[in-house]
């Protein structure tokens, strides 16, 4: 009889990959985000280079002897998606690969317990019970590292601060207090050798604050803000950042689709406690397909709306985000659409832009009611306004810079509905339950973006393709009125990173434009009378 092995460090390694940042950040980060789903208010954090430890200690509900068996185990966890962001029970187990050994000790009750646990080879990570260290007093956990490399930057103190302001920024700004009161109604905070990291607000020459709503309902389920600078920003500042339960999943201007004029001069950062339901492994970015992939572009819908309308109120929107180069690449995407869901088969990879099902493409029903995971109603997007729904929110209301209002609609008011249906300056709806309005697209979208410098024709960003409106190659196209073949050629070249490795991209992109030009063949006669 045979016996199933497994490579544990292969596949921590494989793991650690997967995850977008370094790997001691996402030790760090998965640790909080541990502390975050057991309750905990604060998270002490004690890093000496003498002995090239670090201890985390937090004050959480802790763990029984039983879940600290499991702990153990790897990918083992005892959370549900959507209930917090430490579902995958992984994130620790990669202190493995930078430690000699990893110390874990919880309290909960009368049940005090600790073990000692170490990567011995390859195939084996043996651990064993030992007495308490005494890291823990009342109740919680803590994790006590002892890293292999005395200057791992998880002993310095800077680097851990910078880390944890970078990844749970919500948790540091006070304007996102009373969202994130509902799952930490306690609040939280941290401490690095002994010294609490206080709070920031949002700095900026303008502020404006932002909201979505689930239809015919006032409260915000999501709140965030954007703010424009008179100089330019950071790199790493700038854009849109997107965070669930606290935690920052992704940042810049890419993940929304929407560039504005001056994008070098305005940050923003919306937080979105539902999206922890449609979260990947790696806690990097959302799901795009499923009933989790329809809740996510829900809300980059709304997004995309208000941060548009904002953006356009300040005259930093770009001309190509208008609805007339809208219009004009609408026949393009159509025709693309034909062609992704002909190579879906052939390259799998393809699927996270398109699904082939029976009846054609897949469309997300926007507009609908249930069309979001546990039953959610249609968002609503809107500029914050008002003093009433401010309060509500724990906002100061808006000075008299910021336009519009937000929609006073109480819950199962026909008024609210109707007033919720006719935008007003500074306020974006998306239509309610009861509206018909056009499905939104599920697949890929193209957009013109000038980018001086680039050499590449275009990008694949998230289901975008960014084309380089100042190529010298696409300024040829538009001379010799072939910016169809242009836009073709961009796309493929753009897709063959996503769908196939580097050796093969020759073949895919032959194998695209192959069934591009046959579409032209098939294409319905629209104008053709039947008889």
């Amino acid at each position: 009889m045979g016996e199933t092995r497994v490579d544990l460090q292969h596949l921590l390694e494989d793991l650690r990959d997967a995850y977008p940042g370094a790997l001691e950040e996402t030790i760090l980060t998965e640790v909080v985000a541990n502390s975050l789903d057991s309750g905990a208010t604060c998270l002490r954090l004690k890093a000496d280079p003498a002995s090239s430890t670090l201890t985390i200690v937090d004050d959480g509900s802790g763990m029984r002897r039983r879940d600290l068996v499991r702990y153990h185990d790897l990918a083992s966890s005892t959370k549900a998606r959507g209930h917090g962001i430490g579902f995958a029970g992984v994130g620790i187990k990669l202190g493995l690969l930078v430690c000699e050994n990893v110390v874990t000790e919880t309290r909960r009750g009368k049940e005090h317990v600790a073990s000692l646990w170490h990567l011995a080879g390859r195939h084996k990570a043996p651990w064993k019970w030992i007495p308490p260290p005494g890291l823990v007093h009342d109740r919680g956990t803590a994790v006590q590292l002892k890293l292999h490399n005395a200057l791992s930057p998880l002993l310095d103190e800077g680097y851990l601060e910078g880390t944890l302001r970078r990844q749970y920024q919500p948790l540091f700004q006070p304007e996102f207090g009373e969202v994130l009161a509902v799952h930490y109604p306690n609040g939280f905070r941290f401490e690095i050798n002994g010294r609490v990291l206080e709070g920031q607000h949002v700095v900026g020459a303008e502020v404006s604050k932002l909201a979505v709503c689930l239809q015919r309902k006032r409260k915000p389920v999501a709140i965030g803000y954007l703010a424009r600078s008179e100089f330019p920003l950071p790199e790493d500042h700038r854009g849109m950042a997107v965070s669930t339960f606290g935690k920052v999943i992704k940042r810049g201007w890419d993940w929304l689709g929407i560039t504005p004029a001056a994008p070098d001069r305005i940050a923003g950062m919306i937080e979105v406690p539902a999206l922890a339901a449609a979260l990947t492994l790696n806690k990097g970015d959302f799901v795009r397909v499923g009933s989790r992939g329809v809740l996510y572009l829900g809300y980059r819908k709304a997004i995309q709306e208000a941060v548009s309308r904002q953006l356009a109120h300040w005259g930093d929107r770009r001309e190509t985000d208008d609805k007339t180069s809208r219009r004009a690449v609408r026949p393009m995407e159509r025709d693309l659409e034909t062609v992704l869901v002909e190579l879906a088969d052939e390259f799998p990879l393809l699927a996270s832009l398109v699904e082939q099902r029976a009846g054609g493409q897949k469309r997300l029903p926007i507009g609908r009611s249930g069309s979001a995971e546990n039953g959610q109603e249609l968002l609503a997007t809107s500029i914050m306004g008002g003093a009433e729904v401010s309060e509500e929110v724990g906002i100061a209301p808006p000075t008299s810079q910021e336009p519009g209002a937000l929609p006073q609609a109480d819950e199962g008011s026909q008024d609210g509905a109707q007033r919720d249906a006719e935008p007003s300056a500074g306020v974006a709806t998306v239509p309610g339950a009861k509206a018909k309005p056009r499905p939104g697209r599920y697949g890929l979208s193209i957009r013109f973006e000038s980018l001086q410098g680039d050499p590449d024709l275009g990008r694949l960003v998230e289901s975008t393709v960014v084309i380089n409106d100042t190529h010298p190659a696409y300024r040829r196209a538009v001379a010799s009125r072939s910016e169809g073949y242009h836009i073709a050629l961009t796309v493929s070249l753009a897709l063959a990173r996503l769908a196939v490795p580097a050796a093969e991209e020759h073949e895919f992109v032959t194998a695209f434009l192959t069934h591009w030009g046959e579409a032209l063949d098939r294409a319905p006669r629209r104008f053709r009378k039947s008889r």
